[in-house]
């Protein structure tokens, strides 16, 4: 299918938005530019009436609006892998931009069988032990700007407005929600909400892997790879005896510097990395994945690293994000700014079953 099977360039528009959704980014990036085009000819129509923009805000709307659908299309079809959460957890946007909060559960199972008289009335049960928590979303923003000179500017050249202030912020977007995910914190660093996130919650069992390098130490440097993969499959294991084998890590996070140290070095004589050994021979089986995280750095005991083992499952963790990032139309704030405001709505990372979450440190 080509650009044209779904963008009228008579009328400007993409006439399947189902279509453009599911094209290759070739496609998308060919109907992209097609509408850049098409911005910039509508653009061009207004060059005699840029005096107008100042008198009267109908004039640059018309001019406005039509380039921000563009602009707004261009941005979200870019993802950013460095602050794309969904690696780590599922992100859950049940619900939307105005939803003040929803209440979790988290449960453990009790109970256990035991032999019993066939008359006997002490009959064991199993049950549950629940706790409840009401986890409040909070809206926040993101927007950016254009001013009449840029509009001016844009209409004389006959050109289309760039996508750059509306990619800046979806980024900033991602990287809010990034940190948020990750530590709780905004990216100014403060906590502001009170909120942890899934490298430091509080409740996941800590510890710091076996001083038995050379010399004592910790560091996966100073340790054989028999040693490291002890260490790794330790903490896979945690998760399993931890959770009374009702979960099974299958998922592991390392830090960017170490991630790159097994991925490199090689175990013993064999062309084998210690990586690849791991993918292969594990407690956690085939279905093991390894992922890499530079907020993993100095995320544990006193600064160090910190690795993550756990069960990736909505169950255990997930983000929740009601009302996910969206431009508003524009509006006029002032004779010589149009303002294009940006919204969403923000529930944080949700620890729902901490023992499936393992953390080991200093290595």
């Amino acid at each position: 299918m080509t650009a044209l099977s779904f963008f009228d360039r008579a009328s400007g528009q993409i006439t399947d938005p189902g279509a453009f959704m599911l094209a290759d980014a070739a496609t998308k990036k060919q109907v992209i530019a097609l509408w850049a085009n098409d911005n910039a000819r509508h653009a061009a129509t207004f060059a005699d009436k840029v005096d107008a923009f100042l008198q009267d805000a109908q004039v640059g709307y018309a001019f406005l609006t039509p380039q921000l659908h563009r602009i707004e299309a261009e941005v979200y079809m870019t993802r950013y892998p460095s602050f794309d959460i969904s690696r780590f957890m599922t992100v859950d946007t049940s619900g939307d931009m105005w939803d003040v909060g929803t209440v979790v559960y988290s449960m453990d199972n009790v109970g256990q069988a035991e032999f019993m008289g066939g008359g006997a009335f002490d009959m064991p049960y199993a049950s549950t032990q629940m706790n409840q928590a009401t986890r409040n979303f909070h809206l926040a923003a993101i927007g950016y700007e254009w001013n009449t000179q840029e509009m001016q500017r844009a209409a004389k050249l006959g050109r289309s407005l760039s996508s750059d202030k509306a990619q800046g912020a979806v980024l900033a977007a991602d990287r809010f929600i990034y940190g948020i995910a990750m530590t709780g914190k905004t990216p100014r660093g403060e906590s502001e909400k009170g909120w942890t996130g899934f490298i430091n919650n509080g409740s996941a069992p800590s510890a710091q892997v076996a001083a038995d390098g050379t010399g004592s130490s910790r560091l996966w440097a100073d340790k054989t790879p028999d040693l490291i993969l002890r260490d790794i499959n330790a903490a896979l294991t945690a998760v399993e005896t931890g959770t009374g084998e009702t979960h099974i890590a299958n998922t592991l996070a390392l830090p960017t510097s170490r991630y790159n140290y097994i991925a490199t070095t090689r175990v013993g004589d064999t062309n084998a990395t210690i990586l690849s050994f791991l993918l292969a021979n594990n407690v956690a089986g085939e279905a093991l994945t390894i992922l890499k995280s530079r907020e993993l750095e100095t995320a544990g005991t006193g600064s160090t690293t910190r690795m993550i083992a756990y069960d990736n499952n909505p169950q255990v963790l997930k983000f929740m994000l009601p009302g996910a990032h969206q431009f508003l139309p524009a509006f006029q704030k002032s004779s010589l700014v149009y303002e294009v405001g940006g919204i969403m709505n923000v529930g944080g990372c949700d620890v729902r079953l901490p023992k499936a979450i393992v953390y080991r440190d200093s290595f």
